[in-house]
């Protein structure tokens, strides 16, 4: 089982059956190059969501930016952050259409290199390639009572909500759509050094 951010090229992988686990941009880029020399599925728990990279002549990212959208202050609202988009120009959209790669709900189970499909078929596979993105794994500030009860950072904007002078940055939808990107990283990171320091003057 590996990682995307273990993946380098196809070459290595010709020839063999490979389940690519994803919904987003890297897992249905992935899966598509895979598919020109392998057997490849996109496992996932629901149908690819895709938006047009180019929509009246402009990247997607020009129109967040210039309508605001890219930094809008609505991450403190979000119990559950929307899907994400697969930014395509119609590419992806078509392989998946010409089932290379093919698309399948996520298996049940996997054992000895086995995968276990929905429907009880088992298949054997040659590799397994994770392209889910990352969740926050912070277990050295559990003590320190910083984390809900699933490990999540408890924060406002960034700023730890339950320890004074901790924060962070990086988080998905830490305070818009952009803040896990490096689009939106540094402007959290100004912010939260902005607040930190006011609390230091005060202490």
């Amino acid at each position: 089982m590996l990682h995307a951010a273990d993946y380098r090229s196809p070459e290595s992988s010709a020839g063999q059956r490979i389940v690519v686990v994803g919904a987003g941009n890297s897992a249905i880029q992935i899966a598509t190059e895979l598919a020109a020399v392998a057997r490849v599925s996109l496992a996932n728990r629901g149908p690819v969501k895709f938006a047009h990279q180019r929509p009246l002549g402009r990247d997607l990212h020009f129109w967040f930016k210039w309508t605001g959208i890219d930094s809008a202050p609505v991450g403190r609202f979000l119990r559950t952050p929307p899907a994400q988009l697969v930014i395509d120009e119609g590419r992806y959209r078509a392989a998946l259409a010409a089932r290379a790669p093919d698309r399948r709900e996520l298996f049940t189970g996997i054992e000895d290199g086995e995968v276990t499909w929905g429907d009880g078929s088992v298949e054997q596979v040659d590799a397994i390639l994770l392209a889910t993105g990352y969740r926050p794994d912070l277990p050295y500030l559990a003590g320190l009572g910083a984390l809900d009860a699933t490990g999540h950072p408890l924060h406002r904007d960034g700023v730890s909500s339950a320890r004074p002078g901790l924060a962070f940055v990086g988080l998905e939808w830490q305070r818009s759509l952009s803040s896990n990107s490096l689009r939106g990283v540094g402007r959290d990171a100004a912010r939260a050094a902005r607040r930190l320091a006011a609390h230091l003057s005060r202490r």
